[in-house]
């Protein structure tokens, strides 16, 4: 038996020293070192073997069988390497060419405004703020102090959701029509002074042409404190309008009516040598929604304001049709 081991550990090195490549030494590891290969046949062997022939095989077949594995392994990583280097050298990069620019994707124009409307506020001191899209009956109307009979609240200005409609005005839900019953919602978890813009989606039930669709964006504001005016709003407004279209902006408030203010504002906007353009909706807080949020009225004062991203955008980018921004044409919004 032990003729026999020292031939085998002979053959297998005569075998390791011929290996040409690594499919070849895969081939005479399993012959020799596999689970059924010629070790394992001696360990078999053993297991029937007398005690004093255990000790002396199994010491020097174990012996053999590290050897074995060690030269292996040195041969399968000088393969590799052998391997690697012909890979390398037939993938050969040049770092010193040009390399391709990689297509970049853009923001969509509205995302694009909002941005830059949300910095400007956020450069005067407004905290940009979120709501639900889908809200109550009670903040989208009721708080805003319109009336129960008003005609925004029918089936051809607002979309309800499919349900049975409750005599409370908090279970009956909608995609809100504005951004302003945020407005409610953050007064009654922040007491005054507030600061705020909320920009979002809302949704009308609107018959859909160049300057109206169903779903359009705003921007709403709300500044809230004992002594605010309506020359705090115009003068914050201006400012805005001013660093929004990078050039001074002529404006003019016009006497308006609007459920959640009183007074109420139309805002007019002139560029240079431009016409009048109406612009926003504006007005000072109606003290019905400053009791709707829990404030005594009597205490504070505010303004609030809210203008169409869109509308925006279109004047700023001289676009004459609002479908353009939802019809996904790329020749229209990679010019943005």
């Amino acid at each position: 038996m032990e003729k026999d081991i020292k031939q085998l550990k002979k053959e297998a090195l005569e075998a390791i020293n011929e290996i040409a490549d690594l499919k070849h030494l895969d081939l005479i590891y399993k012959k020799y070192l596999g689970k059924k290969g010629e070790i394992a046949q001696v360990f078999s062997f053993l297991k029937t073997a007398s005690v004093e022939k255990k000790k002396t095989i199994g010491k020097e077949i174990n012996l053999i069988k590290k050897e074995l594995e060690s030269l292996f392994n040195t041969k399968k990583k000088e393969y590799e390497k052998k391997l690697m280097d012909i890979v390398i050298s037939k993938e050969a990069i040049d770092v010193t060419r040009a390399g391709r620019v990689p297509k970049q994707g853009r923001l969509h124009p509205i995302t694009q405004v909002q941005r830059e409307c949300e910095n400007i506020f956020q450069s005067m001191g407004f905290s940009v703020v979120q709501g639900p899209e889908v809200d109550s009956e009670w903040y989208n109307f009721d708080a805003l102090n319109i009336p129960k009979d008003h005609q925004a609240r029918d089936m051809q200005d607002t979309f309800w959701l499919k349900q049975k409609m409750q005599e409370d005005s908090k279970k009956n839900f909608l995609p809100r029509t504005h951004t302003s019953p945020v407005q409610v919602r953050y007064m009654e978890k922040n007491n005054p002074p507030i600061r705020i813009v909320v920009p979002g989606r809302v949704f009308r039930n609107e018959a859909t042409d160049a300057s109206h669709e169903t779903q359009f964006n705003q921007i709403e504001g709300l500044m809230v404190g004992d002594d605010i005016t309506a020359a705090n709003f115009k003068s914050i407004i201006q400012q805005f309008l001013k660093r929004f279209f990078k050039q001074d902006i002529e404006i003019r408030l016009r006497p308006g009516y609007f459920p959640f203010t009183e007074p109420s504002f139309e805002i007019d906007a002139k560029q240079r040598k431009g016409d009048w353009l109406e612009l926003m909706g504006a007005g000072m807080v109606h003290p019905n929604v400053f009791k709707s949020a829990g404030y005594n009225p009597k205490n504070y004062q505010g303004f609030a304001f809210g203008v169409g991203l869109e509308r925006l955008a279109m004047i700023k980018y001289k676009v004459d049709d609002i479908r353009l921004f939802y019809q996904n044409d790329i020749r229209f919004l990679k010019q943005f």
